[in-house]
């Protein structure tokens, strides 16, 4: 198979990259400068194929062409892992209106071209699996990360709508939302907003200051995530949604409890507003 991976720079997508070369498939992978392409190509030549793409740089064109030129070069894509994204960290109030747009337009709006230049092949091939990297956090939101689990909401509700259009033609496409994993997401790749509102010293100070000691210590292990998303695409009936690691299954069932709770309690003011029987 030929898997295309977008940020196989490090972190999951380096891990995605390798596990896939190991089993044998073809792998183009994404990187944003060209000194990377060379060293992400020396992993396996011939079946290693680097490209330059900054995903956050316009890339309705630029994910077009590029998909374009592999399917030409290098044959057509049966799997997309839409992997790179980075992290926001801040309050609400202190996150300005340009960090929102620049989160979206590498966790939202780049996978989202990527998807859109592979589909049309897929869909006349009748096979093809589109797999995005969300995130724990795109299903239980926390506080200091808004815009970032604002982008992973997005994207989980794009994708798991887009496996509804496409499943008849044989497209399969899945969310798969990690954890916590031992890369550098909360380290070097968390983009921090300046601080500037005393007010939120207490919560903001104490959150970034535990998030970055547990770098290096998250529960989650690349390489097994690699393997979980390579048993993924071997699936004859992929899931339109897989959560990665103890945590992200821990978390999402403690918030699918409170909220189904919640909306127990409401009821009655839910149910206030149809029109009289």
């Amino acid at each position: 198979m030929i898997i295309f991976i977008t940020g196989v720079r490090g972190g999951l997508g380096r891990a995605f990259a390798e596990a896939a070369l190991a089993d044998g498939h073809t792998v183009v992978g994404t990187v944003r400068t060209g000194d990377a392409v060379a060293e992400f190509e020396r992993l396996a030549p011939g079946r290693a194929i680097g490209r330059v793409l900054d995903v956050g740089a316009g890339t309705d064109h630029l994910a077009q062409a590029l998909v374009a030129d592999v399917e030409a070069t290098a044959g057509a894509i049966d799997v997309l892992i839409a992997n790179a994204g980075y992290g926001h960290e801040g309050s609400f109030e202190e996150s300005s209106m340009d960090e929102l747009r620049a989160q979206f337009a590498v966790n939202v709006f780049g996978p989202v071209a990527l998807m859109k230049a592979v589909l049309p092949g897929m869909r006349v091939r009748r096979r093809g699996h589109i797999i995005t990297i969300t995130s724990v956090g795109g299903l239980v939101p926390g506080p200091t990360l808004s815009f970032y689990n604002g982008s992973k909401f997005a994207l989980e509700g794009i994708t798991r709508a887009l496996a509804a259009e496409v499943a008849a033609f044989g497209v399969r496409v899945t969310a798969v939302a990690p954890g916590a994993f031992r890369t550098e997401w909360s380290g070097r790749s968390m983009v921090r907003a300046t601080r500037g509102i005393a007010d939120y010293d207490g919560l903001v100070d104490r959150i970034s200051a535990a998030r970055a000691a547990f770098n290096g210590s998250q529960p989650g292990d690349p390489a097994r995530a690699a393997a979980a998303v390579m048993r993924l695409i071997s699936l004859a009936e992929p899931p339109v949604q897989l959560l990665l690691g103890s945590d992200a299954l821990a978390g999402v069932t403690t918030a699918l409890q409170a909220s189904g709770e919640q909306i127990a309690r409401n009821r009655d003011l839910t149910l206030s507003t149809d029109h009289p029987a």
